[in-house]
């Protein structure tokens, strides 16, 4: 039968009904079809992203970018493009939850888990320009789309807003990075011209692979949030999220390793940035009626994702670095808030338990150690 159809097993039989390619299939080999096309999808996502990264980044370091502006906008852009094509690939199928919910959850696990794992094998020197610009930009962006979504939705007046604020961010730091390149003149070309056709072909076939593995992980997404009887929500702000942020997640983590601190704290916040400014934009503008926003992500998603970026802003005044005690918290609370999404999904009796323990006992104790913290590190700087 053609269409999409999912069936209800005998529960002593352990197979379970699988989709794939529009057609229903039963048995166990549906299920291994449908978690290879997933984990291919994956993979391709992955291989894109850093082809397109290679090719970028050289091309941009052929014209003198430092290495700031370079994490800020090509690494940051060119491993968020998974979470773009899978999000417009979600918008366009109408999986509104997924699209939304990769957005939210890649904001949140890019904070949460890639500087929290990453101030953990070193800590990490935070940029003045990070902290007097980008991160406070950041934390505007993430209130403004709350504000955008109390209708309910992401229109394509909303997405239009953001894709012209995209362009305003990148006009800024091109200017930035010409200024910079005028006061360094004396500027070490790449190797024989950055090899400008090889560096092409990585660019064109990274967005290849990127659009056919966006297309297997949603398909293999939507399968399993059914099979399971959970939301697109969820799945797009869990194994999704994670899954389109695995590209941040090597680049912080190697960039750190080789001391490039610059790359790997700038690479999350400029991939934050653009998941709002890009792809959040691009998909409100290019989705046919648009993304319809949950209500319960308007109460509870949206919100962390404030919250996380909010948490950024004491954390990287203390110093100008993130210790690995902070990166020890920031993956904590990445695990208590994954932790809260399955206790969610499954309705679990523990919930109001982990709800109020968390509510008010760790994220004030948190908030307020942050607050003397950053308290103490201004009376450090103003003392004489």
């Amino acid at each position: 039968m053609r269409g999409c159809h999912l069936h209800v097993l005998n529960p002593t039989d352990s197979s379970m009904v699988i989709l794939a390619s529009g057609t229903s299939r039963v048995g166990t080999k549906g299920l291994i079809m449908t978690i290879v096309m997933f984990l291919a999808g994956l993979l391709l996502l992955i291989i894109g992203a850093e082809g397109l990264v290679r090719g970028a980044s050289r091309l941009a370091a052929r014209f003198g970018m430092s290495p700031l502006i370079i994490g800020l906008t090509v690494v940051a852009f060119g491993t968020s493009s998974p979470e773009l094509a899978v999000s417009l690939k979600a918008a366009v199928d109408d999986q509104a939850g997924i699209a939304m919910g990769n957005v939210v959850g890649s904001n949140v696990f890019n904070v949460l888990f890639i500087l929290g794992v990453s101030a953990l094998i070193v800590p990490l020197t935070v940029a003045h320009q990070l902290i007097r610009f980008d991160i406070p930009l950041m934390v505007g962006l993430s209130l403004l789309v709350l504000l955008l979504v109390l209708d309910g939705s992401v229109g394509r007046f909303d997405g239009g807003l953001l894709v012209v604020g995209l362009g305003a961010y990148l006009l800024f730091l091109f200017r930035q990075s010409r200024r910079e390149l005028s006061a360094d003149s004396h500027v070490e070309p790449g190797p024989e011209g950055a090899r400008l056709v090889s560096n092409l072909a990585y660019v064109l076939g990274g967005l290849g692979m990127l659009v056919l593995g966006s297309r297997w992980l949603v398909d293999g997404a939507v399968v399993f949030a059914q099979a399971l009887g959970v939301s697109d929500q969820v799945i797009g702000l869990t194994i999704i999220a994670a899954g389109t942020s695995l590209p941040e997640v090597v680049t912080s983590i190697v960039a750190a390793l080789r001391g490039e601190r610059d790359i790997a704290v700038g690479n999350v916040v400029g991939s934050n940035v653009f998941n709002i400014l890009g792809v959040l934009g691009l998909t409100g503008l290019l989705a046919p009626t648009g993304i319809a926003v949950p209500v319960a992500m308007v109460g509870f998603d949206i919100p962390v994702m404030i919250a996380v970026a909010v948490a950024c802003l004491p954390i990287c005044f203390t110093g100008g670095v993130i210790s690995r005690w902070e990166g020890g918290v920031l993956f904590a609370y990445y695990l208590a808030y994954t932790l809260y999404l399955i206790l969610a999904a499954t309705h679990h009796d523990a919930l109001p338990v982990f709800s109020v323990t968390m509510l008010y006992f760790a994220l004030p104790l948190t908030a307020l150690t942050l607050a003397v913290l950053a308290l103490q590190e201004r009376h450090r700087g103003i003392r004489p």
